[in-house]
């Protein structure tokens, strides 16, 4: 029998990892319990802002921000019918009309203030389901 994670690309490997690394970590350190829904990124969101609140410095939190726009990414995929691409060390998701969309980069800029990881999945599956 064929699992889903050996039958995904190479390039879903890592940000899958992340994804589930961020999951696991979430629901025993936070208490918060992420299910890959598009309504999950709003806790993520706010999880993220508290943490720029906090005057994290951005060093700390890198592998975090990874993590969590890794799980936006998932969460895209996963409604979309998407699929990761990897490229120079950098991921991206490819959605099935060509679209790319850049999750972790989105989470770097909700903690400078600047994105919305619900906001990119909303745009993602909206562009998805209109081509």
């Amino acid at each position: 029998m064929t699992t889903q994670q050996e039958t995904r690309p190479h390039a879903a490997a890592k940000p899958a990892r992340w994804a589930a690394d961020t999951v696991a970590a979430m629901r025993e350190g936070a208490g918060l319990r992420l299910d890959y829904s598009a309504q999950s990124l709003w806790r993520v969101d706010r999880l993220i802002e508290e943490i720029r609140r906090e005057g994290a410095p951005y060093d700390a939190v890198e592998s975090a921000l990874r993590g969590f726009g890794a799980y936006a990414g998932e969460v895209i995929v996963r409604q979309t019918g998407a699929e990761w691409w990897a490229s120079g060390g950098e991921h991206w998701v490819r959605a099935p009309n060509g679209s790319l969309w850049d999750p972790i980069d989105e989470a770097r800029r909700c903690f400078a203030g600047h994105g919305s990881l619900r906001l990119l999945c909303r745009d993602a599956t909206a562009g998805a389901r209109t081509t």
